[in-house]
């Protein structure tokens, strides 16, 4: 399958950015802040999902009264503090969209972030310029595990969504690029894999230095007379 594949499509925070262990951190600044207790479990159901997705969990967890805007207001101070530091990349990014380039392979964004954070931490990285087309949650009706943000990516790329390589790192993007019918590749961040995202991943791997050396080898396989990167 991964020999035909014609774009990726790629998650921003985890995946591209090395960004989930940040929000975590501020996630567990702000609970403090407000004298309440942040846990693995609560932090999990957020990642990967829409912003009002996430503050109903809040809403579950702490209550109805639970002051929402003033958590968000530590955690963005927070966050604010630390990106002016830098927007960290994972490691192998650079490397991966270079082996995509040679082959000739678009590539793209489907992220639950904001139009204005994803570009802002994608050009912060230096990497904005990379890709194509990108799909925020400021694009879509239905954000993750809706398959909406996969297939509008793969629309604005002009390629059949069979035929793209969707990298996540969440349970949600998994759900989402799965529906979506596309090539789904779980690269684990912060969320280790269940069987039943095992389960609808075409591969897990643990970096994206091993996801372009599967595509490599796929392609040398496909095309035995020609030398691959």
């Amino acid at each position: 399958m991964l020999h035909a594949i014609e774009a990726v499509i790629f998650d921003m925070d985890g995946v591209l950015l090395d960004t989930e262990a940040v929000y975590r951190d501020a996630a567990w600044h702000a609970a403090d802040k407000l004298g309440v207790e942040m846990t693995e479990a609560l932090h999990h159901s957020t990642i990967g999902v829409p912003g009002n997705v996430a503050d109903g969990f809040f809403y579950k967890t702490y209550g109805p009264d639970f002051p929402l805007a003033d958590f968000y207001a530590h955690w963005h101070r927070y966050l604010a503090a630390r990106w002016a530091e830098d927007v960290p990349v994972k490691p192998g990014v650079t490397e991966f969209l270079d082996h995509l380039s040679a082959r000739g392979l678009p590539a793209a964004v489907a992220t639950s972030s904001g139009r204005r954070t994803a570009t802002d931490h994608l050009g912060r990285a230096g990497i904005f310029e990379r890709f194509a087309a990108i799909v925020t949650s400021d694009d879509i009706t239905h954000g993750k595990p809706h398959p909406e943000p996969f297939l509008l990516a793969a629309e604005r790329l002009s390629v059949a969504p069979a035929a793209c390589l969707a990298l996540e790192d969440s349970y949600n993007g998994v759900r989402a690029a799965h529906a979506a019918g596309m090539v789904t590749i779980m690269v684990p961040d912060l969320l280790a894999p269940i069987a039943e995202i095992e389960a609808l991943c075409f591969a897990v791997i643990d970096d994206l230095d091993g996801v372009r050396r599967a595509l490599d080898q796929a392609h040398r396989e496909a095309h035995p007379g020609h030398a691959g990167r």
